[in-house]
């Protein structure tokens, strides 16, 4: 990886972190994306994915008091991960990088936007949804490393409390990251280019969380929140029309017309936010304390 790589990697994750640091989730939503236009899944991936493992049972440990009241609740979603992981690691041993990331761009998108619209719709079989849900989380995060998105809006939707919450979004991503290191371990995916991007993102989530935890302070979380899911939209549709022009499966122009229709509904849904005419509902409210990425 050429050295203007490894600084832009160091300056998203930067952002990212502040990103986490002030809303208590969105470190891999943010980095991912951005990184993709220059890095493949495969090289990113097993960095980021080494990483959770150590900042999760920091989160878990912290919210363990909460741990009791949700264990069990959340149980079906870790053991929906199993089966949805070692799927999601072939997939990413053996598809085409292109296809990849186009596959991560086009899950991501509609998530941004549920999130950015404040979608919530509570679910009363949550074991029987939740064993589904698990899996299809765990090959959205093997092969993306991404869970924040869907998780916030599942976890949500269910009404749990702030430190519930965290505890119950600490205990399943600790679970999936840690199945999903030990799949890409043996699938060999862990390689000296992908270890080598670690020392370049720890130094910017020391810098940047308790940057972002100073800023949460000072600022209103739901504008924040919002400002960065609009952030994360425009991004993925950029590198969605982009790949639409690689992979020749819209040619031209008429490719971003996906970056144009995003853009439209996105400043269609900060009018409404702004204007008042509905209150989306913030995915978390403010950290207590510095939190660590998602």
């Amino acid at each position: 990886m050429t050295d203007w790589h490894t600084i832009a990697l160091a300056v998203i994750t930067l952002v990212a972190a502040v990103v986490n640091g002030a809303l208590g989730y969105g470190f891999s939503s943010i980095t991912v994306p951005i990184a993709l236009l220059f890095l493949t899944n495969r090289v990113l991936n097993p960095a980021l994915v080494l990483i959770e493992v150590v900042l999760n049972a920091y989160v878990l440990w912290h919210n363990r008091e909460a741990f009791s009241s949700v264990g069990r609740r959340v149980l079906p979603m870790v053991v929906g991960l199993v089966p949805g992981i070692a799927v999601g690691t072939a997939i990413l041993a053996q598809v085409n990088p292109a296809w990849l990331r186009f596959a991560t761009f086009t899950a991501l998108l509609p998530l941004i936007l549920l999130q950015a619209a404040g979608f919530r719709r509570p679910i009363r079989s949550e074991r029987s949804v939740g064993l589904v849900f698990g899996g299809g989380l765990g090959v959205l995060y093997s092969v993306t490393t991404i869970s924040g998105p869907p998780l916030a809006i599942m976890l949500n939707n269910q009404g749990l409390a702030k430190k519930d919450f965290r505890a119950a979004l600490g205990f399943i991503r600790l679970a999936e990251s840690s199945m999903t290191a030990v799949a890409y371990s043996y699938a060999g995916l862990f390689t000296v280019t992908s270890l080598a991007l670690i020392p370049w993102i720890v130094p910017s989530i020391l810098m940047g969380v308790p940057i972002g935890a100073f800023i949460i302070q000072r600022v209103r979380a739901e504008t924040f929140r919002r400002m960065c899911m609009s952030f994360d939209a425009w991004i993925v549709a950029f590198g969605l029309s982009r790949l639409l022009n690689e992979l020749t499966l819209v040619e031209g122009p008429a490719a971003y017309l996906v970056l144009v229709g995003v853009g439209l509904l996105d400043i269609w849904l900060l009018y409404r936010f702004f204007s008042g005419s509905i209150a989306a509902p913030p995915s978390e409210s403010p950290p207590e304390r510095p939190s660590v990425p998602r």
